[in-house]
């Protein structure tokens, strides 16, 4: 293993995984020199639910063209803006990665419009949060061994997918459930990794949502040179390309200004880390504030970053249209398999629950595994063409 930092995660010092694998040559359950960091990630990708990112919304509903981004290239994006961060930090980068790679598994299909849809259905029995729905999945409905339910993810993992935005004082049920099941610490602060993997999700959607916005046409570049950050950048780019057309430039700037982005949180979080004393992984996680993140500076920029891209791109007219079809679909689905259960796949309706809450949250984990094409196509078998 390489050298880590003595705030980082180690594998060597895991509070272990909820089932014990048993690990011996006699069974058969050592597969590679791999520590237990190093598994966890291996376990999301080779997931079905990791897989099924490839059919999700990331900014466009089932985009037509090849070039948007979807669920899984932006976890991808991530976990290399995220092992960068690491690697400059002294953390682990397998930790990280896996993290990074995983965040947002418990996602439905059509993104936040899907979720506010199942939000809607379970309005009565706990709502629905994609966040806690990663770990249900990860720990309940991933099912690929034949001793336990889930991925057997380390301790370390399942409290950074938990807190990675900080710490929880009211979990959903789904957290609360998860839990129950290995007690994550829901009230301090996750590892760095964790803090790391956070940040490194807003830098790559951030960006990268402004270079998808600018090919769909949704967004142009003198709409964004009204924020003085992006426009300070952009003329240092044209000064630098002179004689190279605006279009080629976009990409130049979309690599600067994660470049930024990332510099400053990797300085930030060393200026934190020595402000606040931090020695070892619990000093972080008790040390009250987070200590991986932007600067005051850079996080007031970001925050004007994200308001001005809902106001042009989130909440365009074309992208709420798709939006309201996108919420009908969902609504209209989990309508249907609470009225017709045999509507579903016959392992999911034949698991069934009979009575509520636990038969309405059955039908949403059935409904957030769906990618968007299965579910169109699911409401179009049954429903008919929108």
């Amino acid at each position: 293993m390489a050298q880590i930092a003595s705030y980082a995660s180690d594998p060597r010092q895991s509070r272990g995984r909820r089932h014990d694998e048993g690990r011996s040559e006699n069974d058969g359950s050592v597969r590679g020199p791999r520590d237990d960091f190093q598994r966890d990630r291996d376990r999301i990708i080779h997931s079905i639910s990791f897989r099924r990112l490839r059919h999700k919304t990331q900014v466009f509903v089932a985009p037509d063209g090849d070039h948007f981004r979807v669920r899984l290239t932006h976890s991808l994006e991530v976990a290399q803006i995220g092992r960068t961060i690491a690697r400059s930090l002294g953390l682990n980068e397998d930790l990280t990665e896996a993290l990074c790679l995983a965040h947002d598994i418990g996602h439905p299909p059509f993104g936040h419009a899907g979720e506010d849809a199942l939000e809607e259905a379970l309005a009565d029995h706990g709502g629905f949060d994609h966040n806690a729905q990663t770990i249900r999945t990860l720990t309940k409905l991933e099912r690929p061994y034949p001793r336990w339910d889930g991925l057997n993810l380390t301790w370390e993992m399942l409290e950074g997918l938990a807190k990675h935005n900080g710490p929880i004082a009211q979990p959903t049920w789904a957290m609360a459930e998860a839990n129950s099941g290995m007690a994550l610490d829901l009230n301090s602060w996750p590892s760095l990794e964790a803090q790391i993997a956070a940040v490194a999700d807003d830098i790559a959607y951030d960006n990268h949502d402004i270079d998808d916005g600018i090919r769909a046409g949704l967004l142009t570049i003198d709409q964004l040179l009204t924020l003085p950050f992006i426009a300070e950048r952009w003329s240092d780019i044209c000064a630098r390309f002179p004689d190279i057309e605006q279009d080629r430039l976009v990409p130049e700037l979309i690599r600067d200004q994660i470049g930024l982005m990332v510099n400053n949180v990797i300085e930030t979080t060393v200026s934190r880390i020595k402000k606040h004393g931090i020695t070892t992984v619990d000093d972080v996680r008790s040390a009250g504030v987070m200590i991986g993140g932007f600067s005051d500076d850079m996080a007031a920029k970001e925050r004007t970053l994200k308001k001005f891209m809902y106001a042009n791109l989130y909440n365009h007219p074309e992208q709420m249209a798709a939006a309201d079809q996108a919420r009908v679909v969902v609504a209209d689905l989990v309508g249907a398999y609470r009225d017709k259960p045999e509507l579903m796949p016959e392992s999911w309706a034949a698991a069934l629950p009979s009575a509520e809450p636990d038969r309405i949250r059955h039908i949403a984990d059935f409904m957030a595994g769906m990618t968007d094409r299965y579910a169109s196509n699911s409401h179009s078998e049954i429903f008919g063409n929108l």
